[in-house]
């Protein structure tokens, strides 16, 4: 299924659902970044994904990682919450949404790579070439805040 992500674009289709998301910023002993490359849109972005009901949103970070990478994580902390309408994305099967994303801090604690039909590649980056890797720049923005170091998460 293909994706498509628009940022404050006049021409981007009417949301017709809300996704509840959590994503997360995993980093080994080395202090590199846990990035993919999806499958839907060949970007990298962060592993993350929607919500099911019967979990909670740092359950959903922890399993989405799972199922996206193969590796185990502990949450460690917030980057922060990432709500703005101005994003939508659409995909080939005519949904067309808006996300709400938080986006948590996690360590590797386990498990072994795997790729996910989700992604065309997974590896670890090191912070320095972060900026390199073609994105979106709301997967950018989530990047940014947590190499800040906050004090505070993001509230947006």
């Amino acid at each position: 299924m293909a994706r498509t992500e628009y940022y404050d674009d006049p021409d981007a289709p009417a949301p017709n659902s809300m996704v509840v998301a959590a994503s997360a910023v995993v980093t080994n002993e080395r202090g590199e970044v846990l990035m993919q490359r999806r499958a839907d849109s060949g970007l990298w972005a962060l592993p993350g994904g929607g919500m099911n009901l019967d979990e909670s949103l740092p359950g959903t970070a922890v399993r989405e990682v799972k199922e996206e990478t193969g590796y185990d994580i502990e949450i460690t902390g917030l980057v922060g919450t990432y709500t703005d309408p101005r994003h939508i994305i659409a995909y080939s099967d005519g949904e067309v949404r808006r996300q709400f994303n938080v986006c948590f801090e996690a360590r590797l604690i386990g498990g072994v790579l795997q790729v996910s039909d989700e992604s065309f590649e997974v590896r670890w980056v090191p912070v320095d070439e972060l900026d390199d890797l073609p994105m979106h720049h709301t997967q950018q923005l989530r990047l940014r805040h947590y190499r800040e170091h906050r004090t505070t998460p993001h509230l947006g």
